[in-house]
């Protein structure tokens, strides 16, 4: 059965990170199997338009400013016309909203099941239950899921999470894990320096990253092993605190900030590491350890989330996420560096290889939009009174959102017919 897919998300390149290389690397193998897929984000400096990538694949920038953390201004009504053409141009069947911290994500979702369209949503990470941040995204999270067909997570924690703060029902949710390309991320350890232990972070520079536990952890380890420096990949407002150590540590030499990293330059920067250090404070998978596994490094991690299904024993040092415990666990690591008895690159690169396959991440996908394309679709007022449903101040607010959201594509059918715009040629099919 072949599948129109269109996937949904402010997350993706050039932007680095998880969400981004699992929507790539997930629609190249979708158009392997034979499916086409575009994908709508918004406009990342003056990459706006339409954009093609490997093997044919479309990309929509959209010229919408971002608000905060490459997040679009909430625009439903804004955006209504964009994306009805867009889905009625490719004649889309299922959109795939990625990551609930998306606005782009709920509000393509929300326009697509109006229009009749079928939608997924894979939730990337994990989210509390008690500042103010994570119950309105909660409780948006919930609206956007009450209307969906079905819900994807990339870990059984990721899944538990959303299934106590969207209330979605459990049988709604399936766990499919993230991959990697392992013929991308190959071991070569001539590219290491043999006089030193490189020690390489590679995230978003934010809060939930601990980067404030990465900064604190730094002068401790440098001032224990004068052989150590660090390589940190990636960008965002908690850089200023890495500089101040730096700084203020005299370690110019000994820790390297090189800035937001294009994909392609990501695994030349794994090939100078033997250890890979993630500090996270929440993660629902973390594609960035797998990453680094495939590359041969020794992998240390903080004990959060989804991280523990992701590697075996053998394979992770996992750490509280705390300064003492990280550091405890980088001593593990780098002992067992120079007496020469961890894993060996090439044992983890046949690990990954084996365990984390795209091809069957995206056949697992394909099974749940075969599902999804059984279902009967939904009348707008079923859609409404589910809606409704999602509290008692926020069912009616909402439910008024997208009548008025309903009415407008009602207006848009007359004032431009579908019949009008034309369709767009099918280059990855």
């Amino acid at each position: 059965m072949r599948h129109v897919i269109c996937m949904v998300s402010d997350f993706f390149y050039p932007n680095l990170g998880g969400v981004e290389s699992h929507i790539f690397t997930l629609s190249q193998c979708l158009i392997k199997l034979g499916h086409k897929v575009v994908i709508i984000t918004h406009s990342y400096g003056n990459r706006v338009g339409v954009r093609y990538m490997t093997n044919g694949l479309k990309v929509y920038y959209l010229p919408v400013k971002t608000m905060h953390d490459q997040v679009v201004l909430p625009t439903l009504f804004a955006s209504l016309s964009i994306f009805r053409n867009i889905f009625i141009r490719e004649c889309i069947e299922i959109v795939h909203g990625h990551s609930a911290f998306s606005t782009l994500a709920h509000e393509g979702i929300l326009i697509a099941r109006l229009l009749g369209l079928k939608a997924v949503f894979t939730d990337h990470s994990l989210n509390g239950f008690a500042d103010v941040s994570a119950i309105l995204t909660n409780k948006l999270l919930e609206i956007t899921l009450s209307g969906i067909n079905h819900c994807i997570c990339v870990s059984h924690t990721g899944k538990e999470n959303t299934v106590l703060r969207a209330k979605v029902p459990a049988n709604y949710v399936s766990v499919i894990p993230n991959a990697t390309d392992t013929t991308l991320f190959k071991p070569d350890v001539s590219k290491r320096d043999k006089d030193k232990i490189t020690i390489v972070a590679l995230s978003r520079l934010v809060y939930r990253k601990g980067i404030d536990l990465l900064a604190s952890v730094i002068p401790i380890i440098c001032k224990k092993y004068p052989k150590v420096h660090f390589l940190i990949g990636g960008d965002g407002p908690k850089r200023i605190v890495l500089e101040q150590v730096r700084e203020k540590e005299a370690l110019h030499e000994r820790v390297s900030l090189l800035g937001a990293l294009d994909q392609s330059e990501v695994h030349e920067t794994l090939l100078q590491g033997h250890i890979f250090l993630n500090t996270s404070l929440t993660e629902a998978y973390c594609i960035a350890i797998v990453e680094a596994a495939a590359c041969g490094l020794q992998v240390v991690s903080t004990k959060v989330g989804g991280i523990p299904e992701v590697l075996p024993p053998n394979m992770i040092r996992m750490a509280q996420p705390n300064v003492n415990a990280i550091v405890s666990a980088l001593d593990d690591a780098i002992d067992s560096h120079l007496k020469g008895t961890c894993m060996s690159p090439s044992a983890c690169h046949q690990f990954i290889h084996r365990t984390y396959n795209w091809l069957d991440i995206a056949k697992r996908t394909q099974l749940v939009y075969d599902n999804v394309k059984k279902q009967p679709n939904s009348s707008v007022g079923k859609l409404l009174r589910r809606y409704r449903t999602c509290g008692p101040v926020a069912g009616p607010f909402f439910v008024l959102i997208f009548t008025i959201c309903h009415i407008l594509l009602q207006f848009f059918e007359w004032f431009y017919p579908r019949h009008l715009i034309d369709i767009a040629p099918d280059y990855n099919g």
